[in-house]
């Protein structure tokens, strides 16, 4: 068993990553396990998440990243990694919502590595129902979606529901919990990605390589657009006058500002129209993933886990990643 007094001297399997760039830079290595701090919880990992912010924080792009503290000429924090579920093997002095052995999942850092870090406050006890496989991959990714369907997009039982790049980590999580909400769904994918789709609970589908959600055959109350590629005049012709469209995320402005430049000006736009333009910055933080556990212990809402990788083919995994052919999310194992 680690403790507090001695995690620095235990060694542990972990990638690593001493500079920007692809996943050529990331590596196994044998290094401390991470010492913990008085609010912070180390566990053991059982599994972890891969999601499309470690892509960016391998990347280094968008460079707008770095100037906000991720670090300017390489990574802070050398271990990748961030989702995470697993086992708690020592607290820190101020940890009260959680004991030795407590089964729990979150947001770390480092987390591609055998024991992680991670502030109490970004963590929950694990759904007695998912594998830690299945846990791994939901906090961010699912996370995101509550926000941008509750927080941001102000959703209402009875609404139609748009939600673009609906095969991915994010979209598959949306799509699920929209229809846990009550709305009427339709997901927008590629031809290959449509049956996973459907599996979800859209209510209907879009094939974006034969057919245009911006038509006007349809008109929708919620836009969730995480592909971060329509144009606003595309989104605002697929909105009721009165509907909204929230911006998760953006992967076509460069690299300076990655997706930020359509945000702010659709943000700039919204004081304008009838239609809400919004945002979503997803916060961290354990009452979502509590909220979550309902969801997952009712049945209602269940991780899309297309593949599984261990720790030592994490490259493999971010190039599968990168390459966009990955159905639902992906989990790095570590036992």
């Amino acid at each position: 068993m680690v403790t507090e007094h001695t995690a620095a001297s235990i060694k542990m399997r972990a990638i690593v990553q001493s500079r920007y760039g692809d996943a050529g830079d990331l590596h196994l290595d044998r290094i401390d396990v991470p010492e913990v701090a008085d609010s912070e919880v180390l566990v053991r990992v059982h599994a972890a998440g891969l999601d499309r912010g470690t892509w960016h924080l391998m990347t280094g792009k968008p460079y707008l990243m770095r100037i906000a503290g991720m670090g300017f000429k390489g990574p802070k924090d050398q271990v990748p990694g961030r989702d995470l579920a697993g086992v708690v093997e020592a607290v820190g002095s101020a940890v009260t919502r959680f004991a030795i052995g407590d089964e729990v999942y979150g947001i770390g850092r480092g987390t591609f590595a055998e024991y992680a870090v991670a502030p109490e406050f970004k963590l929950a006890h694990k759904p007695a129902r998912l594998s830690f496989e299945q846990a791994a991959v939901v906090p961010i990714s699912a996370g995101t979606a509550l926000q941008a369907l509750t927080d941001q997009g102000r959703l209402e039982a009875g609404q139609s529901v748009l939600v673009i790049g609906a095969s991915g980590g994010v979209g598959s999580y949306a799509v699920q919990l929209a229809k846990a909400l009550g709305a009427e769904v339709t997901g927008v994918a590629g031809t290959e990605k449509l049956d996973l789709v459907r599996s979800l609970g859209a209510d209907h589908v879009i094939d974006y390589t034969h057919a245009d959600f911006a038509d006007g055959t349809s008109r929708y109350d919620l836009i969730l657009d995480i592909a971060g590629n329509p144009g606003l005049s595309r989104l605002r012709r697929a909105l009721t006058p009165t509907g909204t469209a929230v911006l998760v995320g953006g992967e076509h402005g460069g690299n300076l500002t990655g997706g930020m430049n359509r945000s702010l000006r659709a943000l700039l736009l919204t004081p304008f129209i009838g239609q809400r333009f919004a945002m979503c910055i997803s916060k961290e933080r354990a009452s979502d993933l509590e909220r979550l556990a309902g969801f997952f212990e009712a049945g209602t809402v269940v991780p899309s886990l297309g593949h599984t990788f261990p720790l030592d083919r994490v490259p493999e995994a971010m190039r599968l990643l990168d390459s966009g052919h990955v159905r639902g999310k992906v989990a790095i194992t570590t036992i």
